[in-house]
């Protein structure tokens, strides 16, 4: 007996060392996609699985298999002697790839499934490169721009693909509420703190969006009330004395949740780095309050609402300016108030597969400013509705909406004045619009929509769209779509240089809504490696504008003339991004966009010009490199943006050159996670001291006055002094006029 047990007992010794073969594959758990690259670790054997998902290994009986993948939860499996074949299912870590998108199909889906290209940025993605709001947070985008316009009152918008800001709609929660006036001073007011991702369509997206959403859209979503933890603080200070704080409580209650998020920054410190005795950057205080709630209802469906305030105060100009020189002709200042109150929400009013939202906002949003003597006082009222949803049948999935838009706005420009008198603009938008995705098959995905449109103003406006998706594997995707784009115009909402200077406006006709036309090609890529990931999104763009409205500064130094365009309007290029995700080692991130952005029109003596895009560089990349050392739970993040020469407004016989030079904005940040609770953060902005010069034109006189340094008593442009006719004016500005800045900061999160 006891030699019976011996022998037993070494034969299954001996069957532990013995190998057996083992196939299987690898998938996502929640997908069913097969996963290529992913590491089958087994006692001393290591394979890598091929794209198909497919792998096989000789292993020892009774050993189990390690199953690991970027971007996925690594997985153990016991293998036994009876098994020749496993089925190893991942479950995947939130990444880009399979981000839930809302922008390009007004539904959710993974961005995989879109026919849309749709690109997504978390919040951990914003946090690399720390900032006070929004506008500045863009900056590191391949292919959108954040465009100062002015040196003095540092008002902004965001370009596109070149394309200047009036053409990019910006919603917050799917909602238009940051729109013509507000687009200038609202959108600088949003805290980053805010913001849960965001999302961004480049291209027109009028079909489901209306009017605005020409160079594409940006979509903010903000936090969720429902995950929001007790309480949270970002806070910030900067060498150049800027203060920045986020707080944020979260509360909940029985069937419902929320969170109240409080904004504050501060900047009063005059600071003039080239000596031309204007502030370099504008002065600001800022406060905005953020309430959001969901509400859980028996039936499940969504309920949310929202509101937000915001209050600023805002002025640049000459360094001897106060308050008390606000409007008048002695001391040159640009001072801005604003106030502004936003109200969003959702209810759902079906589930299933047959959905159905109604989503509703409303903005209130009230200027009031001076340019120098100039004034500009401002209100402006945006009320928003929007039933939609969608139904399922067969290989279809529709989608259907019935918007309603109401804007009313007043000032004090003679916009708004008919017959000596004043008179608000109303504008009435009612729209409906049906898209269908149409599955052809398991590779083919086709998308069609079309919308109507009818404005009080501008009458009717059809926007339709086509999109075609073809996915061959897992690893690769290929996009195309093309679509109309339009544009209502409210001038002096969106350009403000017409406020700012000396230059008188001049508008040669009725403008009219612009119109374009645009098509897509897209590509991305991504695979798997033992130790890395890396992916590659690819897209050709064209968009040919007609009836397009051009502010000219070239045809009179003295002016700004606006007309729609006789000729046509082209944006045109290749924008690339690049990620590689590397275990334990870095992450890189890099994008460059090359573009050509121009207008041709006809001239007087019937030659044809080609005359560039003002603030659009043909070259432009962004990068980002991130490196974790878990010993030390510290991280070092490298961020920056590069620009190529982009053509600037001068006036004739300017001395300053029509175009910039090659320069980057970089930024460098290390953090220290403490506790898991708590960050310690410290960056240097601009770390390589980029000042851009030539910033104003005639700063020592800035009222042009009659009897002055550069004009007669006729109001004529001196001989000595000023024999090519210069103006004062701001609109030289490609880049802040603020340069390496150290910052240190801490958050915390419980």
């Amino acid at each position: 007996m006891k030699l019976l047990l011996l022998i037993l007992s070494l034969c299954y010794t001996l069957s532990s060392f013995t190998q057996q073969l083992v196939s299987g594959h690898v998938s996502d758990i929640k997908t069913g996609d097969k996963i290529g690259g992913a590491t089958i670790t087994s006692h001393t054997k290591q394979v890598v699985s091929k794209i198909d998902g497919s792998f096989d290994i000789a292993i020892y009986a009774n050993h189990p298999l390690v199953i690991s993948a970027v971007g996925y939860k690594t997985d153990t499996i016991n293998v036994n002697a009876a098994k020749d074949f496993i089925h190893a299912a991942l479950e995947p870590i939130a990444n880009n790839l399979n981000d839930v998108i809302i922008s390009g199909n007004m539904r959710a889906i993974q961005r995989s499934e879109s026919a849309i290209p749709v690109e997504v940025y978390q919040a951990k993605f914003f946090r690399k490169n720390p900032t006070a709001g929004v506008f500045e947070a863009l900056s590191t985008l391949n292919g959108v721009q954040p465009q100062l316009n002015c040196n003095i009152c540092n008002t902004g918008d965001i370009h596109i693909n070149g394309m200047e800001g009036p053409y990019t709609m910006v919603l917050i929660d799917g909602m238009p509420i940051i729109s013509s006036l507000s687009r200038i001073y609202g959108f600088s007011g949003i805290p980053t703190s805010l913001v849960k991702r965001m999302e961004i369509v480049k291209g027109p997206a009028s079909t489901l969006y209306g009017s605005d959403a020409v160079a594409g859209l940006i979509n903010i979503i903000t936090k969720d009330a429902s995950s929001a933890g007790k309480f949270a603080a970002d806070i910030s200070f900067t060498s150049m004395e800027e203060l920045n704080a986020d707080l944020s409580k979260g509360f909940h209650l029985k069937k419902a949740n929320g969170i109240l998020g409080i904004n504050l920054f501060n900047y009063w410190k005059k600071q003039d780095i080239n000596n031309d005795n204007f502030t370099d950057v504008t002065q600001q205080r800022r406060v905005s309050v953020f309430n959001k709630w969901d509400i859980e209802r028996e039936n499940k469906l969504p309920f949310s609402i929202s509101a937000r305030y915001m209050a600023e105060n805002r002025w640049g100009g000459e360094l001897n300016w106060n308050k008390n020189y606000r409007g008048s002709d002695s001391i040159y200042g640009e001072s801005i108030v604003t106030h502004r109150f936003e109200l969003t929400g959702v209810y759902g009013l079906k589930g299933g597969k047959n959905d159905a939202l109604l989503d509703y906002s409303y903005s209130y949003h009230n200027q009031e400013s001076y340019y120098g003597t100039t004034s500009f006082d401002a209100i402006q009222h945006l009320a928003f509705a929007q039933l939609h949803g969608t139904r399922q049948f067969k290989n279809h999935q529709l989608l259907w909406g019935v918007p309603l838009r109401y804007t009313w706005y007043d000032d004090n420009t003679f916009l708004t004045q008919k017959d000596s008198l004043n008179k608000a603009s109303k504008q009435i938008t009612v729209a409906a619009f049906l898209q269908d995705e149409w599955k052809l098959g398991k590779q083919w995905l086709m998308l069609a929509g079309l919308r109507y449109e009818y404005n009080n103003l501008h009458g009717n406006v059809l926007s339709p769209r086509l999109a075609f998706k073809w996915q061959p594997n897992i690893a690769q995707t290929f996009r195309i779509s093309t679509g109309n784009g339009y544009r209502i115009v409210n001038l002096f909402t969106e350009d403000h240089a017409a406020l700012t200077g000396a230059r008188n406006v001049v508008i040669s006709e009725n403008l009219t809504p612009e119109k374009s036309w645009n098509v897509n090609l897209n590509y991305t890529t991504q695979w798997m490696r033992e130790k890395a990931f890396y992916n590659i999104d690819a897209s050709l763009f064209y968009t040919r504008f007609s009836n397009k409205i051009i502010a000219d500064y070239d045809t009179d130094p003295n002016s700004i003339i606006y007309d729609n365009l006789e000729g046509y309007a082209v944006s045109k290029g290749l924008s690339v991004n690049m990620e590689m995700a590397i275990k334990k080692g870095p992450k890189l991130l890099a994008g460059f966009t090359w573009m050509e952005v121009f207008a041709k029109e006809p001239g007087s003596d019937g030659i044809t010009s080609k005359v560039p895009q003002l603030f659009a560089p043909k070259f432009s990349a962004n990068y980002a490199a991130s490196y974790n050392f878990p010993k030390w739970n510290t991280s070092i993040d490298l961020t920056g943006k590069l620009f190529g020469p982009q053509r600037l407004p001068i006036v004739p016989n300017d001395f300053r050159p029509g175009y910039s030079p090659w320069f980057t904005i970089m930024n460098l940040q290390v953090t220290k996670k403490i506790n898991g609770q708590w960050e310690l953060y410290t960056a240097v902005k601009n770390l390589l001291n980029f000042i851009p010069g030539y910033p104003i034109l005639h700063p020592d006189d800035p009222f042009n006055k009659p009897g002055g340094k550069y004009f007669d008593v006729d109001n004529k442009p001196r001989s000595d002094t000023n024999p090519y006719g210069y103006s004062f004016d701001p609109s030289y500005s490609y880049a802040p006029m603020q340069g390496i800045k150290l910052m240190v900061g801490f958050r915390c999160n419980f």
